[in-house]
């Protein structure tokens, strides 16, 4: 096991992963911007470096800079987070040459996994469904050329990072040109990688992520289900675990076929496998995350498996110590994500408690938000033995959420856990008006 970690990110995710570390008894090693200096996973970490200016470009996306402090506090591994550089093949490989041990793929495989062709060819050949598209298109006038034959509507999204940056729905192709430019810039900006590929419009649809954790001696676990079909433009509002829309003998078979896909391809770490769930209960698969997710606290609620303490690790050489018979999904999570609408101090917080409720976050008071970043401030999570039970804790724990002097978005959580749309579990990507 390692004995020192530098986390190479900000906010809930860096207090999430220092706190794990913790708990395994390993030193963490903070960095942090111009903007962070008073942020809480500074204060949290047992040492912490200044890494350049406010911007995401100066500091956590400057890989120089962050492979320095490293270096400088002694750490054998870097937890890149999500986001920022948790996908990023160069990163990784350079991590790898000075000495350093990525926590995450290692770059041949995220090189492997990132050629969108390939992996839906190996995905095919598991017997799963694959959206149809292309590989990253280098131009405009290829991307002309390339929806002409998939046919619209269709989808532009990034290659690499995720959270909703560098996607458009293209509805005609008078719209593909200038969508084209505006996601590569977005994604440049945001990952520091701007390719971009098309993918045909399924709609309507929910979508639908298998969890899995994989080592580097062929064992593979899949730790169920999670449905993030509450999105406004492309950005994941509440997520929950199990879908309510796949029925046992769906998510069974879903298991099993991910298993084998995740075996074929040699993956090892934490990922997930993420598809569309059309109405006639088909499964597409559209792409896989070579990272953690924002919304794995459900996913360790329903099944009681740490999965940043596993990520970690996989990535020194542990090896899984259970099966996929020793995991079991009974209840119901959900998680609402907590995002400022405004910058601001934050003045007073009072989070919500009581059995099996969760709240993941960077907020102390005192915490200033800036411009600078994603707005999320935390993720409110329940878990529950029934979804019935879980919607009335989270209700309630939203209600006993407070946060002052920021803006925020709980009183729209609050209305959509209470709609009915929601509550009856038969709800899509149409629910926040998303076409």
């Amino acid at each position: 096991m390692f004995s020192k970690i530098l986390i190479a990110n900000r906010g809930e995710i860096a207090v999430r992963i220092i706190r794990a570390c913790k708990e395994m008894g390993v030193a963490t090693v903070a960095v942090y911007s111009e903007a962070d200096r008073e942020a809480f996973h500074v204060a949290l970490a047992d040492q912490s470096y200044c890494i350049g200016g406010p911007e995401a470009a100066e500091s956590y996306l400057n890989e120089a800079q962050i492979i320095s402090a490293a270096i400088l506090a002694g750490a054998q591994a870097i937890h890149p987070g999500y986001g920022f550089l948790s996908e990023n093949p160069h990163f990784s490989r350079l991590c790898r040459k000075n000495g350093l041990v990525f926590i995450g793929p290692s770059p041949e495989n995220m090189e492997r996994l990132g050629d969108k062709a390939l992996l839906k060819e190996l995905i095919r050949e598991t017997g799963l469904k694959v959206i149809p598209g292309t590989k990253a298109v280098a131009s405009a006038e290829e991307a002309v050329q390339a929806a002409r034959r998939i046919g619209y509507p269709l989808m532009l999204k990034a290659c690499a990072g995720g959270g909703g940056r560098g996607i458009r729905l293209i509805r005609e192709e008078e719209e593909l040109e200038e969508a084209y430019y505006q996601a590569s810039a977005e994604a440049l900006a945001a990952f520091g990688d701007g390719s971009v590929y098309l993918e045909k419009y399924i709609f309507p649809a929910r979508h639908v992520e298998l969890q899995i954790l994989a080592d580097e001696f062929g064992n593979v676990v899949c730790l169920g289900d999670r449905d993030y079909s509450l999105q406004r433009r492309n950005q994941k509002l509440i997520e929950e675990t199990p879908s309510p829309a796949v029925d046992e003998d769906s998510r069974r078979r879903m298991i099993e076929l991910t298993l084998e896909a995740v075996k074929k391809i040699g993956y090892v770490g934490v990922g997930t496998l993420e598809f569309l769930l059309d109405g006639e209960g088909n499964f597409w698969f559209m792409e896989m995350n070579v990272r953690l997710q924002v919304e794995h606290c459900i996913t360790e609620m329903l099944t009681g498996f740490d999965l940043v303490k596993w990520q970690i690790r996989t990535a020194a050489g542990i090896p899984l110590n259970f099966t996929q018979e020793d995991i079991r999904m009974k209840g119901a999570a959900i998680e609402c994500r907590i995002n400022a609408t405004s910058c601001g101090t934050l003045r007073m917080l009072h989070v919500p408690g009581g059995p099996s409720v969760r709240f993941d976050t960077c907020l102390i008071e005192g915490t200033t938000v800036s411009p600078y970043y994603d707005s999320l401030l935390g993720k409110l999570a329940v878990y529950a033995r029934t979804r019935e039970e879980a919607l009335r804790k989270i209700r309630a724990s939203l209600c006993e959420l407070v946060v002052e002097g920021i803006s925020t978005n709980i009183e729209e959580q609050l209305n959509i856990v209470q709609d009915e749309r929601f509550t009856s579990g038969n709800y899509d990507l149409t629910f926040m008006g998303n076409r």
